[in-house]
Parts: structure tokens; C-alpha cells; sequence
């Protein structure tokens, strides 16, 4: 099987579907790896770092795998280089960029979008959207920390004793989770809150503190660990709550999100208004709207003397160790595209080679990508007759 990689070419993507490590151990194991000169540069990975690994090194090849691993979602150029029969992997928004899917299912590309990775315990060693998310919720903690203007952790000094920040989290995912472990580990007093009840017993372990807002609303945990969406109903309830803890707060993070939808709201502008001069909201948002009715994705504002920071790709600002985490996602996946003789093969018996995949035989055969492409659903095959029970041609991988 050969992988090939390219150079990243959207606009501030800095990760790399590859790292030296994961190089060695794909070629060690028989694949072969090509990679474009350049491709790991903006994550300071060196060509020579790469081709010591055993990847070759070669201009223009990064299109010619029979599997194309790559970062961000391909662009039309991209698309058109792809061997026709060819597999991609890559973060391919499914559920929101229906056009490139249509795209690849016209370019005859059998497409796996990370994101669609189902969330087993199996396929945990694949899960890119929190390998990605890790990165993100740190880095959040941090942005807080410098945008803040003042200490984090308490500090007793002799011009008198400095009180510790109090930052709170909403939504404790996996970015949410990171966020208050480096928040508590800067010495802030953390507290978060999350519609699903059972992400309780986590947010403490961490030593933050549940916030339990009173407005009867039952757990909104939906299936694959996400929270559901709520009601209008239920949404106002819980930014009315919501404002008055965050009036208390010096930062705000939040990392709520609905998968496929638009971020829900949670931090209204009488909240932010209603928080101390100085204050800085981080809000991971950004990309799907935000949580802060004031975010502006991209920017940093001041509004009411408080700065909404609305980041987008986050991940990429810290392109070292979120490539080293995404290119081992990566590495495990194509280890279910091998055969036991090393060679390339899709076995879509595999609910995870099923579950992940956007396009093939040129039809968009991921339901939420079907949707966001505006295209039906194909119709059910015809049933076989009795003459042609027998023709492997017609078998369970024309399914699903």
C-alpha cells in the first residue's frame, strides 16, 4: 500500500497528517510513504527528518497514494489530483460541507472523514476530533491566562496577597475537560458546567466545581456522548441562570458544542455586560457561531470592558504535538486498510471502515453528509433473484 501526504494548503493550517515516528512505523510494516517537500515544514518537521524515517521525498507526489492522508478539508484543486479509485483521509466536515462531498463522490474517491470516526472504545486510538480537541482546551486555558491582564493563582507577597482568578468552563467535552485541568494547574479557582449530568464525577475529579443551575432540566446527554440539543425553551432558561455565575467569573471558556448545528448560545450580552472590567470570555465556538452572543470568529474584541476572544483552528496553533496526535490517528486507521500481506483493502464489514466513510462508487453514502449535500438517499437495490444468487458482484460491499 503506498500513503501519500501533501502540503497543507489552506489558509493557516499548520499540522501535518505525518510526523517522523509514525513514518517509521508505516514503512517498517511494509507501506509505502511519499511525502511533498514542504509538507511537515509549518509543523518544523524537516524533509531529512522525514526521508531518515523512511518516507520518500518527492515533488508532486503528494496526490498519488492509493491512500491521500491529509489535514484539513481538500479544495477543488485538490479533489481534481486525486486518483480516481483512491481512498482520503482527512477532517472533511460532513455534516456542514456538503459540497465537498458531492465533489469526491464525483471525483470517485472513497472518502473517511475523521470526524465521523464512530466513538467506541475501539476506535479510541483513532478519535482525531479529540486528539485535536486536547490541544484546543489547553491552549484556550492559556489564551485566558494572557488575555486575563491579571495572575492566575493566588500569591502572598509582602505589598499584601493577591486572590486566585476564577475561571469557569462551560461544557466539559474533551476540550472542556483540558481547559480546567490547566486552568487548576495555573492555580485558578475553576469551576464548569455541562448539561449532561454524568460529566459531574469528571469536572470534580479535576477539583472544579459543578455548577448546578436550578431549571429543571433533565440530562441532556445524546447517544455517542454528545449533548443534545435543547429546547428554546430550555436554551433561555439556562443563559438566564448561566448569567448570573458568570457574573461572578474573571474567564469564561467555552466548548459547547452540537455536532452538525450551529453552537448553542450561552453567554448572552447582559451577562458579559454584568462582568468585571477586565475580564476575557475564550470562546471555542467561534467557527459555528459561538457561544457568546459578542463573539466575532477570528478577532479579539473588547465589548462592555470585557475581551471575547473567538479563535478558529486552534489546534493548528500548536502545530508540533497536534500533528504528532493526529498523524497516530491517522496510523491506526490505515491499520484496518491492510491486509495481512500489506496491501490496500477496504473491508466495509468494519464498522468503524463503515462508520467512516463519506463517499464511495461515487455516491455519498454517509447520512449526514447526504443531507448537507442536499442529495437523496440512493433507493434500495433490487432484490436477487434465484439466477443470480451466486454472481460476486452483487455482495454486502455495495452496502452501506
Amino acid at each position: 500500500m503506498k500513503v501519500s501526504i501533501p502540503q497543507e494548503s489552506a489558509a493557516g493550517e499548520t499540522r501535518v497528517a505525518i510526523v517522523p515516528e509514525v513514518a517509521k512505523k508505516l514503512t517498517t510494516s511494509g507501506i509505502e510513504v511519499v511525502v511533498e517537500p514542504g509538507a511537515g515544514a509549518a509543523a518544523h518537521i524537516s524533509d531529512a527528518a522525514l526521508a531518515e524515517a523512511g518516507a520518500k521525498v518527492e515533488a508532486g507526489a503528494g496526490f498519488t497514494g492509493d491512500v491521500v492522508a491529509k489535514v484539513a478539508p481538500p479544495s477543488a484543486e485538490e479533489i481534481a489530483k486525486i486518483q480516481r479509485g483512491s481512498a482520503l483521509i482527512a477532517f472533511l466536515q460532513p455534516l456542514t460541507n456538503g459540497e465537498v462531498a458531492k465533489a469526491l463522490a464525483g471525483a470517485g474517491v472513497t472518502a473517511f472523514a475523521m470526524e465521523a470516526v464512530p466513538r467506541t472504545t475501539r476506535a479510541q486510538s483513532m478519535d482525531a476530533l479529540s486528539s485535536q480537541a486536547t490541544v484546543a482546551g489547553y491552549r484556550a486555558a492559556l489564551i485566558g491566562a494572557q488575555e486575563l491582564g491579571r495572575f492566575f493563582p493566588m500569591l502572598t507577597t509582602a505589598a499584601g496577597t493577591i486572590r486566585p482568578a476564577k475561571v469557569l468552563v462551560l461544557g466539559a467535552g474533551v476540550a472542556g475537560l483540558q481547559a480546567i485541568a490547566t486552568a487548576r494547574r495555573l492555580g485558578a479557582v475553576v469551576s464548569a458546567f455541562d448539561v449532561r449530568a454524568a460529566v459531574k464525577e469528571q469536572i470534580e475529579s479535576l477539583g472544579a466545581r459543578f455548577v448546578e443551575l436550578d431549571i429543571g432540566l433533565e440530562d441532556a446527554e445524546s447517544a455517542g456522548g454528545y449533548a443534545r440539543a435543547l429546547t428554546d425553551e430550555e436554551q433561555q432558561r439556562q443563559r438566564e441562570a448561566l448569567a448570573d455565575v458568570i457574573a461572578q467569573q474573571d474567564v469564561v471558556i467555552s466548548t459547547a458544542a452540537v455536532p452538525g448545528r450551529a453552537a448553542p448560545l450561552l453567554i448572552i450580552e447582559s451577562a458579559v455586560e454584568r462582568m468585571a472590567a477586565g475580564s476575557a470570555i475564550v470562546d471555542l465556538a467561534a467557527e459555528t457561531g459561538g457561544n457568546c452572543e459578542l463573539t466575532e470568529a477570528g478577532q479579539t474584541v473588547v465589548r462592555h470592558d470585557v475581551k471575547i476572544v473567538g479563535p478558529v483552528n486552534l489546534a493548528a496553533s500548536m502545530p508540533d504535538h497536534a500533528s504528532q496526535l493526529y498523524a497516530k490517528n491517522v496510523q491506526a486507521l490505515l491499520g484496518l486498510m491492510v491486509d495481512d500481506e500489506g496491501a490496500f483493502k477496504l473491508d466495509f464489514e468494519d464498522d468503524i471502515i463503515a462508520g467512516a466513510c463519506i463517499t464511495r462508487d461515487g455516491e455519498i453514502v454517509h447520512e449526514g453528509a447526504r443531507s448537507a449535500a442536499g442529495v437523496e438517499a440512493p433507493p434500495p437495490a433490487a432484490p436477487t433473484t434465484t439466477a443470480d444468487a451466486g454472481d460476486s458482484s452483487t455482495g454486502a460491499d455495495q452496502e452501506g
